[in-house]
C-alpha cells in the first residue's frame, strides 16, 4: 500500500508538471488555422512517413506549384468588426468598473491592455493587401525552390519557359510578383539586385475557371450560400463554452459574438502583429484549440471533403497541371531544344484554390477515406480535440501554403520513365492513390488520382441546378455528431493535456 501512495503522489505531480509544460510551450502561432503564417508551419511533417530517396539517376524536367497568397492585412468588413470590438469592451469595462468596488479583485483580473483599446487598424480606409511580411514568404519560398531544383532554372527568363499566373486579386498578383523577384534575382540588370522584369498572367474574375473556380460555379455558390448559416450555428456550442469560461474568469458580461471577435484579434494580432499575450492570453490553450477546430470544421465543410462540389469544381486546374507534365514529357522525348519549352509554371491564388486542389490530390486521407471519396461521398467530420486529426487549417492552408508537383525523368536502358513526387509546403507528402508513396509512376498518377475525377463533367456540376437536400439533412448529421462529441466535454479536456504533442 506505501508503494502505491508513492506511485499515486508521483503521478499527480506528474500531471500537474505535465499541464505546467503544456501550457508554458503551446505556441498559438501554430494554431490559428488558415490565419497561420507560412514559416510557424511550413517544416510540420507526418513523423511516421520517410519520404522517398530519389534515384541519383533521375532528373526534375517540370515543377507545377499552386500557391496561396502570403500574410495580408484584414479586409475592410473585418476591420470594421474590431472597431465594433473596441465600442464593445468599452461599455463591458464601464458596466464592471460601476458594478465593482475599485480595489476589487475581479476587477483586478482584468488585463490591463483592455483598458482603452483600440483596433491596430483603427483609421484604415482599405484592407486584405499582401504584407511585408506576406511579400517575405513568397520571395524565400522561390529562392528555395530555385536552389533544390537547380537545374530546372539554367535557362534565361522568357515567358513561354516559366509561366506565372495568379488571379486578378491584388494580394494575389503581390504574391506572384514577390515569388518571380525571389525565383529571378541577380537574372537582369535593374538596381543593385540585379533584378529583371517577368510576366503575370492574369483572367479575368468572372472566367478564371482555373484559379478562381469557386466564383464561377454556380452550384457551389448556391451550396456556400446555403451551408454558411448551418457551419455557424455548429460553432455556437463552442463558442458558447469559451463565452462562458471567460464570463467565470474575467468580471466582464462578454457575449458569444464578443468571443468570436476576441478570438479574431488574437488570429490577427498572432499572425500579422507576432502579439500572443493580448487577446490569445485571454484564452487557455484547450480553448484555443477547441476554437481552432471550429474553424478547420468551416474550412473542411465549405472548401474541402465537406461536399464533393468543393473539389470537383477545381478539375480544370487538375487538367492543367498534368496537361503540362505531358507536355514536358514530348519535348524531352522529341529532343527539343533547350529554351523552346516549358520548365515550370507557377499559380498564386487563394485558400478556395489550395484547398480544393489539395482534395483532388487525396491529401490528408487514409486509405478508406480516399476510397469514399471516390465514391462521392462525404467524410466523417475532423475530430473534436484533443484527437489526433490530419485536417488542420493551419497545415492544409496556412498564408502561402502551396502543393508542389515535379515531374522526374528516369533513364532506363531502353527509355525513360516518368514519376511525379508530390509536396506539401516543401515536405513530401504520401498520396493514398499511389499506394502511399509521394514518389508516383506518372501514369500511375494519372490512373488512379486524376481519372476518378474525369467522370465529371465541370459544367454540369456547375450549372445544372442541384437537387435540394431533404430538410435540415445536412445540418442534423452534423448536429447529431456535435452532441455526442460535445458530451465528452470533461474527458476531452483532461485529454488535452494528456496529448499535448497531438495538438
Amino acid at each position: 500500500m506505501g508503494m502505491a501512495k508513492v506511485l499515486c503522489q508521483f503521478l499527480a505531480i506528474f500531471s500537474l508538471l505535465t499541464i505546467s509544460f503544456c501550457a508554458e510551450n503551446f505556441d498559438v502561432r501554430k494554431h490559428l488555422s488558415t490565419v497561420t503564417r507560412y514559416n510557424a508551419v511550413k517544416d510540420v511533417a507526418d513523423s511516421n512517413f520517410v519520404p522517398s530517396t530519389i534515384p541519383s539517376e533521375c532528373t526534375p524536367i517540370h515543377i507545377n506549384l499552386v500557391a496561396r497568397h502570403g500574410t495580408r492585412s484584414p479586409t475592410k468588413k473585418r476591420m470594421r468588426e474590431l472597431d465594433r470590438l473596441a465600442t464593445s469592451l468599452e461599455v463591458l469595462l464601464s458596466e464592471a468598473k460601476r458594478r465593482l468596488p475599485e480595489e476589487d479583485e475581479a476587477l483586478k483580473k482584468i488585463p490591463s491592455w483592455l483598458w482603452g483599446w483600440k483596433s491596430p487598424w483603427k483609421g484604415k480606409k482599405v484592407g486584405g493587401e499582401l504584407i511585408p511580411q506576406g511579400e517575405e514568404e513568397l520571395y524565400q519560398l522561390a529562392i528555395r525552390i530555385k536552389e533544390i531544383f537547380k537545374c530546372l532554372f539554367d535557362e534565361d527568363y522568357h515567358p513561354d519557359i516559366y509561366t506565372i499566373r495568379a488571379t486578378q486579386i491584388p494580394r494575389a498578383s503581390a504574391s506572384a510578383v514577390s515569388f518571380g523577384m525571389g525565383l529571378f534575382q541577380g537574372k537582369g540588370s535593374l538596381g543593385p539586385g540585379q533584378h529583371r522584369a517577368f510576366s503575370v498572367i492574369s483572367e479575368s474574375r468572372a472566367s478564371d475557371t482555373l484559379l478562381r473556380f469557386f466564383e464561377s460555379c454556380a452550384s457551389y455558390k448556391d451550396y456556400r450560400k446555403n451551408q454558411e448559416p448551418a457551419v455557424e450555428k455548429l460553432k455556437e456550442p463552442i463558442l458558447d463554452e469559451v463565452t462562458s469560461a471567460l464570463a467565470k474568469r474575467y468580471p466582464l458580461n462578454i457575449t458569444r459574438q464578443e468571443t468570436s471577435s476576441l478570438w479574431f484579434l488574437c488570429k490577427q494580432e498572432a499572425s500579422l502583429l507576432n502579439t500572443t499575450d493580448q487577446a490569445c492570453g485571454l484564452f487557455s490553450p484547450y480553448e484555443i484549440s477547441l476554437l481552432e477546430w471550429t474553424d478547420d470544421l468551416e474550412v473542411f465543410i465549405l472548401k474541402g471533403y465537406g461536399k464533393s462540389i468543393n473539389y470537383h469544381m477545381g478539375l480544370p486546374l487538375l487538367q492543367d497541371v498534368v496537361q503540362s507534365m505531358e507536355q514536358a514529357i514530348k519535348a524531352k522525348e522529341e529532343h527539343h531544344t533547350p529554351g523552346s519549352y516549358e520548365k515550370a509554371r507557377f499559380r498564386f491564388a487563394h485558400a478556395e484554390t489550395v484547398v480544393p486542389f489539395s482534395c483532388l490530390l487525396g491529401l490528408f486521407l487514409d486509405g478508406a477515406e480516399f476510397a469514399q471519396i471516390q465514391r462521392d461521398e462525404a467524410l466523417e467530420l475532423p475530430l473534436k480535440p484533443p484527437h489526433k486529426r490530419n485536417w488542420r487549417g493551419s497545415t492544409v492552408a496556412p498564408f502561402a501554403g502551396n502543393n508542389i508537383l515535379v515531374l522526374y525523368s528516369c533513364p532506363t536502358s531502353d527509355a525513360s520513365q516518368y514519376f511525379v513526387q508530390v509536396l506539401h509546403n516543401e515536405i513530401p507528402v504520401p498520396l493514398p492513390g499511389c499506394d502511399y508513396t509521394d514518389f508516383c509512376p506518372f501514369e500511375v498518377f494519372k490512373e488512379r488520382v486524376v481519372s476518378p475525377h474525369l467522370k465529371h463533367d465541370v459544367n454540369s456540376i456547375c450549372n445544372v441546378k442541384q437537387e435540394q437536400p431533404e430538410p435540415c439533412s445536412v445540418t442534423s448529421k452534423f448536429l447529431k455528431l456535435f452532441h455526442f462529441l460535445f458530451s465528452q466535454k470533461k474527458d476531452d479536456e483532461a485529454q488535452f493535456h494528456k496529448h499535448k504533442h497531438e495538438l
